[in-house]
């Protein structure tokens, strides 16, 4: 009982190393640290200091840009100046031979509920936020997963050579699909050009499933963990029925601001074959046949 407490604790127990460096850079001086929820990939912290509240995740393992590539995802959504309310970073650090890297931003205050009509207009604002070409001018991580972006004039060949071809190739390198999709896939990549409407590079959230969002304490949709690139905006619509969608004043709200195209609810599945593909890659199991049954339909 005593080891299993020390382990715990131990577990617990924010880095001393990351608590220096929170100090010393950045003149944080802490009082209290709690874990929180922070996903599944990094381990989370409510820090308590004298400046105030603050969440800290880190990764030991993570790439040494991947806090950095989420900062600036964070700050491109920022910059849109929506209403969607988007975390504050303090500061974000490289991993180092002793120290994990790290992202510190605002604490947020979670309320169980909030205006979700508000929060699907806003996205349908966010998404009027263009720019010349499909992509983004740098790389970055959907989940632990590399997401390779570029700039692309047209979608189709960006959904194609950006998204699908290379989650196809890591699920073909690690045996969990095999190479014969590769024919189903061709035949419906040569279909795309007619299913999907045209549109301009809009900015998206990139990763928008429920787990993506919540409500602060006003009721003011806030989002996390982005994984953001330029694309077709119904992308972002699709990812959110990925898990059985969110709640019907969400979409009523979007279009109060910006009306769908004829057939959406049909190219749902084509799109989320991206969301539907790294979760293949990161585990595999049921998403591999539900892939499988999609895909062979072609």
């Amino acid at each position: 009982m005593i080891i299993n407490t020390i382990l715990q604790k131990m577990f617990m127990s924010l880095p001393n190393s990351i608590k220096n460096i929170l100090q010393e850079d950045h003149g944080i001086e802490i009082t209290n640290t709690s874990t929180t929820s922070g996903g599944s990939i990094n381990r989370a912290y409510r820090i308590t200091a004298k400046q105030g509240e603050f969440f800290l995740k880190y990764n030991s393992s993570a790439p040494a840009d991947f806090f950095e590539k989420e900062a600036h995802g964070l700050q491109e959504l920022k910059r849109a100046g929506s209403r969607l309310r988007i975390p504050e970073v303090i500061a974000v650090s490289k991993p180092n031979n002793s120290t994990p890297g790290f992202l510190l931003m605002e604490w947020i205050d979670e309320s169980r509920s909030g205006d979700s009509a508000l929060f699907g207009a806003e996205l349908a604002r966010l998404h009027q936020t263009r720019r010349e070409s499909f992509g983004l001018d740098t790389d970055n991580y959907i989940g632990s997963l590399y997401q390779q972006n570029g700039n692309y004039d047209d979608w189709v060949d960006f959904f194609v050579e950006k998204r699908i071809d290379p989650q196809l190739k890591l699920a073909f390198d690690s045996g969990k699909l095999s190479s014969g999709i590769q024919s189903h896939w061709n035949r419906l990549a040569a279909r795309l050009s007619g299913m999907m409407p045209a549109c301009k590079p809009s900015l998206l959230h990139g990763d928008l499933w429920g787990g993506n969002y919540l409500f602060d304490e006003s009721g003011t949709a806030v989002l996390i963990d982005p994984a953001v690139y330029y694309g077709h905006p119904e992308m972002d619509l699709a990812f959110s029925k990925m898990f059985g969608g969110f709640d019907r004043g969400f979409y009523e709200g979007y279009e109060s601001e910006s009306l769908l195209e004829p057939e959406f609810t049909d190219r749902v599945p084509v799109y989320n074959m991206y969301p539907l593909l790294v979760h293949v890659n990161l585990f595999g199991g049921h998403y591999t046949s539900q892939f499988q049954r999609f895909i062979q339909k072609f």
